[in-house]
């Protein structure tokens, strides 16, 4: 990190054992994005008339380049936040993973999801069938490989969509789904 953490308290004193922990917690956020610019924690207690006990919230607000990221943990609702370090951990915790989805991002490391395989059924028996795939090759399947038993439900023509393996001898579908009116397009 770039620059020292700001840590404010509202509310309750500063004490060593908070600071140490948050300091420890801010030094965690360097594993997930190195180039962090600055970061203000504030822990500060919420007092409720018709409650016992004090609920911590804590908010951490940090700078990266070109963005802000913030997390802001509300005790509404857990009382497990009337212990300022449980409350602190939920809010780090929070923020590394918005932190991770950044760098993430910043990366271009975004999952993408692939559209499955589809092809045409152009054989079929009792036990297995086959295929045709859009580049004209051609896979066999086995009837067990049929998604929900569906495999009396075929025809020749069927679409389908599929997983395609390896086999000992030819290319083969592992997992097929039959598609409805709406293929999905490769």
């Amino acid at each position: 990190m770039q620059l020292t953490p700001e840590i404010t308290f509202r509310g309750l004193g500063s004490t060593p054992a908070i600071e140490n922990k948050v300091r420890e917690r801010v030094a965690r956020l360097d594993r997930y994005y190195s180039r962090i610019m600055g970061c203000r924690v504030m822990i500060e207690t919420l007092h409720r008339h018709l409650h016992k006990g004090k609920l911590y919230h804590v908010r951490i607000d940090l700078t990266v380049p070109g963005s802000e990221l913030v997390v802001s943990r509300d005790p509404e609702g857990h009382q497990a936040h009337e212990d300022a370090y449980v409350a602190i951990r939920d809010a780090f915790d929070a923020m590394e993973r918005r932190l991770e989805d950044f760098a993430r991002r910043q990366r271009g490391d975004v999952k993408k999801h692939e559209v499955p395989s589809h092809g045409r059924v152009i054989e079929l028996n009792n036990e297995f069938g086959r295929i045709g795939t859009l580049n004209g090759r051609s896979l066999y399947f086995h009837r067990n490989s049929v998604v929900n038993n569906g495999f009396d439900g075929l025809e020749v023509g069927s679409e389908v969509r599929y997983v395609e393996t390896g086999g000992e001898e030819e290319p083969r579908a592992s997992m097929v789904v039959p598609i409805g009116k709406h293929p999905l397009t490769n």
